[in-house]
């Protein structure tokens, strides 16, 4: 069954890619992910970003000094502890976040119009099981590039550490895991 789904899910990450290709071309995907994460958590600091994106905080604090020049994130120091810098999103972000939404959904829109209701209706559920399925085995969330709920703990990173399904034979940690969208 995993083979299959692996065949079969490759469309719609085509489809995720082409969006991603034609609106974010201006940052790169590693920028992408970023914006996501400082969306869901506004006024996130860079010692979280730098856990959420899984990279080193050197690394975190390059990628951010990127987008700010690049007009995606506005750095503001933290009201509590001056030292510390909370991450916020541009107008020009926001705008991107939002092409790049709208490109996805038409597309998909596109090809959804081709299946029949009861096939929409069957990979609406089939989708929604496997979300809340994936959700509740892995610890860290898939990829800041996959929506995600806006629950009472959406502020909240959870905690960072590997989860091994010895029967899907992937990790929460893998890198592979953790990028894909």
């Amino acid at each position: 069954m995993a083979a299959e789904l692996d065949v079969a899910a490759g469309a719609l990450l085509t489809v995720w890619d082409g969006a991603r290709e034609r609106t974010a071309n201006r940052i790169s995907t590693a920028q992408l992910r970023a914006v996501m994460l400082v969306e869901r958590q506004d006024g996130i600091n860079l010692r979280r970003l730098a856990a959420g994106l899984d990279m080193l905080l050197s690394s975190a604090s390059r990628l951010c000094d990127r987008l700010v020049a690049a007009g995606m994130l506005e750095r503001e120091p933290g009201r509590a502890d001056r030292r510390e810098i909370s991450l916020h999103l541009t107008a020009e972000a926001r705008r991107l976040l939002t092409e790049l939404r709208e490109d996805r959904r038409q597309h998909l829109a596109a090809i959804l119009a081709d299946m029949t209701p009861e096939g929409r209706a069957a990979l609406l559920r089939g989708l929604q099981e496997f979300d809340e399925a994936a959700r509740a085995r892995v610890v860290r969330p898939v990829s800041p590039l996959v929506p995600q709920p806006n629950g009472p703990d959406a502020e909240q990173l959870p905690e960072i550490r590997t989860v091994v399904d010895p029967q899907l034979n992937w990790s929460a940690g893998d890198a592979a895991v953790f990028r894909t969208a």
